[in-house]
């Protein structure tokens, strides 16, 4: 028998490339287990105080107005005594010698057209009681009901309020 060292390599086959140098084994990083994701994280506020109450007024001239009730108390001498010094719980008065101003509420439009559409309803069911032919009678009861739906929209307090008249 021969050494190992004593043997004759044959050439490799072709397209295939001997190691140059015989490499050392790769030592693996120890594995640890993946970061957890970030995340938002709750950070509770100081409470704020209060900025103030804006609300609705008029001025001298009746004009509206925008007024500001700051939280912060005042000095007594700051506090001037005029209108815009009332808190928004008194209710306004009516300046002297100005008439009120009235207001009416028409629902006529929208009566007439309630009106309109129950009869032209009543219309519908006489002639679709007459009817013989079928696909006519499908029509007129397809009709019946869109006349319907247009009715249970129409007929009620929430409608006639939005689509009153006012003067």
């Amino acid at each position: 028998m021969e050494p190992i060292s004593g043997t004759i390599h044959s050439p490799a086959p072709a397209g295939v490339r001997e190691p140059s140098a015989v490499q050392a084994p790769r030592q693996e990083e120890p594995r640890t287990a993946p970061a957890a994701p970030a995340r938002d994280q709750y950070v509770p506020e100081e409470a704020h105080t209060p900025c103030g109450l804006y609300w609705m007024g008029r001025d001298e001239d009746g004009s509206p107005k925008i007024f500001f009730d700051d939280p912060a108390p005042k000095a007594a001498e700051d506090l001037p005594e005029d209108a815009e010094s009332r808190p928004p719980e008194v209710p306004e008065a009516p300046a002297p010698g100005r008439d009120a101003e009235k207001c009416t509420c028409d629902t006529g439009r929208v009566d007439r057209d309630i009106r309109r559409l129950k009869e032209r309803r009543e219309q519908l069911e006489g002639r679709l009681r007459t009817e013989t032919d079928e696909t006519r009678a499908r029509e007129l009861e397809r009709q019946l009901a869109q006349v319907d739906r247009e009715l249970a929209q129409k007929d009620n307090d929430t409608y006639r309020r939005q689509h009153a008249d006012f003067s």
